[in-house]
C-alpha cells in the first residue's frame, strides 16, 4: 500500500474562515461531504462496520457521532445505539436523519461522560481521538462505560501521515498539533486541528488505560469504490490496491 498524498495546510487560520474545529459553523457542508467522500463513505465507515461485525442486539455508544451516518448504519444492522457529539449543530443534523426518538446527547469526550458504568457492549470512536492532546481521561471514561468484555473500536489518522516524507519537517516520534485546511465540493473551507502521535504512543495509551489490543487494521477501500474518487496514483493500478490514511484498532476491555 502507498501513503495518501500529503494534505496541505498550516497553523494559520485563513481570513474569514471559522475557528478551527468549529463544527457548528460548517456542519451542513461537512455532513454532505461525509456522505459521499472517498475517505468517509468508501473507506473509514465500511472498515469500521466490518470490524464491528454482527452488532444485532448489542448496545453501542457512537462517540463523536456527528450527523449520524455511522449511528444509522449500526441501527439498521440491529444495534441499540446511543450517540453523543460536542457539536450541537452536528446533532441537529443527526436528529433530522435519525428521528426524535434517537438517543443523542451533547457531550465532550474530554470531560466525564453522562452514562453509567458498564452501559455498553461496544464503543465506537470514529476519527475522534486524534482531536485530543491527552488520551488518558478520555480512554478511562470510554473504558468505564464499557461492560467487562466489551470492545472499543477506534479509528485515527494513520501515524505515517506524520512522517517527514509525508509532512515535510515533521518529527514522527513527537506528539504535536497540526492543522489541515479542507475545502468541500460545495466550496466551503474550514480548518481542522489534530494531534499526531506515533504508533508506540497510541499503543502505550491504550494499554495503560487497561485495554487489550485485539486487532490493528490498515484496510483497503470498500469494494465498489468509484474509480473517479481514487487518488491519481491508484487510478492506473488494479482494483484492490490501497493507500494509507487511517489506522483502526479493536480493543477489549
Amino acid at each position: 500500500m502507498e501513503p495518501m498524498p500529503p494534505v496541505t495546510g498550516g497553523p494559520a487560520e485563513p481570513a474569514g474562515q471559522a475557528a478551527a474545529n468549529d463544527y457548528d459553523s460548517f456542519a451542513e457542508a461537512y455532513s454532505a461531504e461525509n456522505e459521499v467522500s472517498l475517505l468517509n463513505a468508501y473507506y473509514e465507515r465500511p472498515a469500521t462496520l466490518a470490524l464491528a461485525g454482527d452488532v444485532a442486539g448489542r448496545r453501542i455508544l457512537d462517540a463523536g457521532c456527528g450527523a449520524g451516518p455511522l449511528f444509522a448504519a449500526l441501527r439498521d444492522r440491529g444495534a441499540d445505539v446511543t450517540g453523543f457529539d460536542k457539536s450541537a449543530g452536528m446533532l441537529e443534523l443527526a436528529r433530522r436523519r435519525l428521528g426524535d426518538d434517537a438517543d443523542l446527547r451533547v457531550a465532550d469526550l474530554a470531560r466525564p461522560l453522562p452514562f453509567p458504568d458498564a452501559a455498553f457492549d461496544d464503543v465506537i470512536a470514529s476519527l475522534v481521538l486524534h482531536y485530543l492532546e491527552d488520551w488518558t481521561e478520555p480512554l478511562a471514561e470510554l473504558r468505564r462505560v464499557l461492560r467487562p468484555g466489551g470492545r472499543l473500536i477506534a479509528s485515527v489518522d494513520h501515524p505515517l501521515q506524520g512522517h517527514p516524507l509525508v509532512r515535510p519537517g515533521a518529527d514522527y516520534f513527537a506528539t504535536y498539533q497540526h492543522s489541515v485546511e479542507t475545502t468541500t465540493a460545495s466550496g466551503q473551507s474550514f480548518t481542522l486541528t489534530l494531534w499526531h502521535r506515533p504508533l508506540p504512543a497510541m499503543i502505550s495509551a491504550f494499554t495503560k488505560a487497561g485495554f487489550r489490543i485485539a486487532a490493528i487494521d490498515e484496510p483497503l477501500p470498500a469494494p465498489g469504490t468509484p474509480r473517479e474518487l481514487l487518488p491519481g496514483f491508484l487510478k492506473d493500478k488494479p482494483p484492490g490496491s490501497g493507500f494509507l490514511c487511517f489506522m483502526f484498532f479493536v480493543l477489549d476491555r
